[in-house]
């Protein structure tokens, strides 16, 4: 058990690969819509595995086996909500992007609003993604510190280099095709995980099953109607809350943040792009299932004892491993980082050339200068998210707190935003930009001093976002300034 060679060259050798691969996938890039959109001509499957192993930080792989094991299967509810979000994108959100031939989903907001709209969209999703990436890059440095005996800043570093190696080069078709990958290696090393687990089990399934807490713990579904009004909108796994939040919260982070949307806007149709989303929704579920199942074979395992959530399955793969299995788990952990990490400095590049360099400051560049400007945008986008990661190794709270409530902030607002912009044609510029400064100081006060679970937190901004927005344009005179 621990860390083996073994372990370190599988390690090794992933990294590696997956650099060399990254590189070779790329192909060569004439100009900024080859590098930041494919040439708009992935297939659709690509798109649709990127964008799963996009969504998919180590948060998602060390944190939803905790949830399971202090809980039970209500957390797969969202996914519920999370489908239906995708299926309002593919029908709302991706055609009007398509009429425009957009290159990020702020010049969406630009087309519609104005440039001062997409300014300040497009500066809100830097600002959160620079932040919650530098929580996520943190928490990967957490397992692979513990299990390889590494510190966590030389953990963030590496992930970060390999990472910015291939996604510099090769740009989106580069990260495109590594998810593609990635998500094989850390879904193969959930499953390697279930299949150690179960063996490891005295009585294999049957011991599981034969639990006193068994029925509890695998129920899916939670209605909440015997909780009063104030428990009820405090907690987060009702079956309302969990669709109903799981709706809205897909639809701001798959719907109006770069990072998702770049991906969509490589497609070949609008038909592809609306494949790939609701796809994901899909497979999305099943992975969930599949991480909350290990959460429920740990709580087997260790027989209901007391561990923090966010450590259980760690504590598990340092300590009763079998070698080499433990390299398999923390290749699918790197796989999980790295695919998250790479999709970001792509996205927060893409955003800083095509929002904020090509409409001001770009003055007789040709398109050979626009790949260097674009690769210098992905490097220094990597240097800043690693700088973000090394402030957050200070912090005394739980990483899955920290990437929660830095997105709680914003996503209503953006998301507000752009029902605006796509179902209400009266409001303008100033209207949407009252109804978005709304959205965020309501959700600062609602996440800063309620008790409000956190699946309503996307519903309360974006609605305050559309209520004021709507509100502004009836009561004042309308602008496109």
């Amino acid at each position: 058990m621990g860390f083996s060679t073994l372990d370190a060259v599988i390690v090794l050798a992933y990294l590696l690969c997956i650099s060399v691969f990254g590189i070779l996938s790329g192909g060569k890039q004439s100009s900024t819509q080859d590098y930041f959109l494919g040439g708009r001509n992935i297939p659709w499957w690509a798109v649709c595995f990127a964008v799963v192993a996009t969504e998919t930080s180590t948060l998602t792989f060390i944190s939803i086996p905790g949830v399971a094991y202090i809980s039970n299967l209500n957390f797969l509810q969202l996914t519920f909500g999370y489908i239906l979000g995708r299926i309002f994108i593919a029908r709302v959100f991706l055609p009007a992007y398509a009429q425009g031939n957009i290159a990020t989903a702020y010049a969406f907001l630009k087309n519609r609003f104005g440039d001062k709209t997409r300014n300040a969209a497009s500066a809100v999703f830097m600002i959160t993604r620079l932040l919650a990436d530098g929580v996520r890059l943190y928490a990967t440095a957490i397992p692979i510190a513990l299990v390889t005996g590494i510190n966590y800043p030389t953990a963030i570093v590496i992930t970060a280099l390999a990472t910015l190696l291939y996604t510099y080069i090769g740009g989106v078709r580069s990260v495109i095709w590594m998810d593609v990958v990635q998500m094989f290696i850390y879904l193969g090393g959930a499953v390697a995980a279930i299949i150690v687990l179960t063996s490891q089990l005295p009585e294999g399934v049957s011991n599981l099953l034969n639990l006193d807490q068994i029925q509890e713990k695998l129920s899916v579904v939670r209605w909440g109607f015997d909780l009063d009004l104030h428990t009820f909108f405090s907690t987060p796994y009702t079956f309302i809350a969990s669709v109903i939040g799981g709706a809205f919260l897909s639809t701001a982070s798959h719907g109006t943040d770069q990072l998702i949307v770049q991906r969509l806007l490589t497609t070949r149709s609008l038909k592809d792009g609306q494949r790939a989303i609701v796809g994901s929704g899909i497979i999305v579920m099943l992975q969930f299932a599949i991480f909350l199942s290990i959460g429920i074979l740990l709580f087997a395992f260790y027989h209901g004892a007391s561990m923090d959530p966010n450590e259980v399955f760690s504590h598990y793969i340092v300590h009763y491993m079998p070698s080499g299995v433990s390299g398999l788990i923390i290749a699918g952990l790197l796989a999980a980082a790295m695919s998250t990490l790479a999709g970001s400095m792509s996205a927060l590049a893409s955003a800083t050339m095509f929002d904020f360099y090509k409409p001001y400051f770009e003055t007789g560049v040709d398109a050979k200068q626009e790949i260097v400007l674009s690769r210098f945008f992905t490097f220094l986008w990597c240097a800043l998210i690693v700088g973000s990661a090394l402030f957050f190794m200070n912090t005394t709270r739980t990483v899955v707190e920290l990437a929660l409530g830095i997105a709680s902030f914003t996503y209503g607002g953006l998301l507000g935003t752009f029902l605006l912009g796509a179902l209400f044609k009266r409001a303008r510029q100033r209207e949407a930009l009252i109804g978005f400064t709304a959205g965020v100081l309501v959700m600062i006060g609602i996440v800063s001093s309620t008790t409000i679970a956190w699946t309503w937190y996307t519903v309360v901004g974006s609605l305050t976002t559309v209520i004021v927005g709507t509100a502004a344009s009836l009561l004042g005179p309308t602008s496109s300034d």
